[in-house]
């Protein structure tokens, strides 16, 4: 990489080719030039986004007023301008007073040939790769328990059929102040069948019918059932883009995973909140990609929905496993409703993804993108 002379001193003696400027700025991971004396000579548009402030406002710092006192990252651009060889380290802690929150990051350090002392700092935060992780552990979690879902559809739903007959039949033999313990019967055999079915729900691996879906029209087709029940006390707004393309997908799929998604954000808020609301956003978000088990190929995944809600936050130590099956914070629920959006999206080629902090909860679900190619999709 090169740099002009612009004949100045100091950090203007640092000014990036206008190619490579363009280059380095639709990259989706930060990308910082430490020059002499630590000061920032570049940052690319990802970098203003993570440090949240502008490129002008940061080439007026160096890198140690960004930074924690003794963060690990100084050591490394130190070791880079010593050695001059490039360095990567994985997971170091990238604790920033601008930033006010602790990031786990992998950072790569190059140097400049052309300028002894001139580092290259590019930075991918952790937590991207960490929800690729998850997404494949989720997947699966998913596979492990479709053997469990058939098992559970041959051995159990057939004795409870039994249990429940005989309930009835003595139903009608006992005194009246009885009945209530033969219809406990039956009301709990019942419950735990309709558990069983949503087990066998992962079990289903027949093909399903895919066409061009308009993610919108589906929002906004969930939304006024929302409405209509479960959120009508709450305030609903749209981010959207609307050059977002077709989704290659099944309607009736992605209405139930962004149904259960909104009812788990209602369910979040309360009924008794005076200032609930949830925010629904699309956006074409290239960059991001996984590689899939078993191929050498990675999927973009740049179409992205989003589900916000103000409610209170997931517990921090539940975070990692929300779609994990049978987790759930609901005293009544089974924890298969974020286990199967997990499934649904994934056989769509995605993933799911949540955030969260009191009063920002983000539940994220990234599909590929499908071309149209002689009227077929690719």
């Amino acid at each position: 990489m090169a740099f002009a002379d612009s004949g100045g001193k100091g950090r203007d003696e640092f000014l990036l080719d206008p190619i490579e400027m363009q280059a380095l700025n639709v990259l989706p991971m930060p990308v910082m030039v430490i020059g002499e004396g630590n000061g920032v000579v570049y940052a690319n548009t990802a970098a203003e986004d993570f440090f949240q402030s502008s490129a002008v406002v940061l080439k007026r710092q160096r890198i140690d007023d960004l930074l924690a006192f003794g963060s690990p990252v100084l050591a490394l651009v130190e070791e880079v301008q010593r050695r001059g060889a490039s360095v990567s380290e994985y997971r170091l802690d990238f604790g920033s007073p601008r930033l006010g929150i602790d990031r786990v990051v992998d950072v790569f350090a190059s140097p400049l040939p052309s300028q002894p002392d001139t580092v290259v700092l590019m930075l991918q935060e952790r937590t991207i790769a960490e929800k690729m992780d998850r997404q494949l552990t989720h997947r699966g979690a998913a596979r492990s328990i479709t053997a469990l879902g058939a098992m559970l559809a041959h051995e159990i739903k057939n004795p409870l059929s039994g249990i429940r007959g005989a309930a009835q039949l003595l139903e009608a033999t006992v005194p009246d102040e009885e009945r209530i313990l033969t219809q406990l019967i039956c009301d709990e055999t019942d419950r735990i069948v309709k558990l069983v079915e949503r087990v066998e729900l992962f079990g289903d691996e027949r093909p399903t019918e895919r066409d061009p879906v308009n993610v919108h029209d589906v929002l906004d087709h969930v939304k006024r059932l929302a409405q209509s029940g479960f959120a009508r006390h709450i305030r609903f707004n749209e981010i959207y883009d609307p050059s977002l393309p077709p989704v290659l997908g099944n309607r009736d799929q992605l209405v139930q995973v962004l149904l259960n998604l909104m009812k788990n954000a209602a369910e979040a808020i309360g009924t008794h909140a005076i200032d609930g609301e949830i925010t629904l956003t699309t956006a074409y978000r290239p960059g991001i990609r996984m590689q899939l088990p078993g191929s050498s190929g990675r999927i973009a995944l740049p179409l992205e929905i989003g589900i916000r809600d103000n409610g209170p936050g997931v517990p921090s130590d539940l975070l990692p496993h929300l779609f994990d099956p049978f987790v759930t914070t609901k005293a009544q629920g089974s924890g298969l409703g974020l286990a199967l959006v997990a499934k649904v999206i994934g056989d769509h080629g995605g993933i799911v993804e949540c955030e969260s902090v009191p009063r920002r909860t983000i539940f994220r679900i990234l599909l590929p993108l499908h071309r149209l190619r002689a009227g077929q999709a690719v």
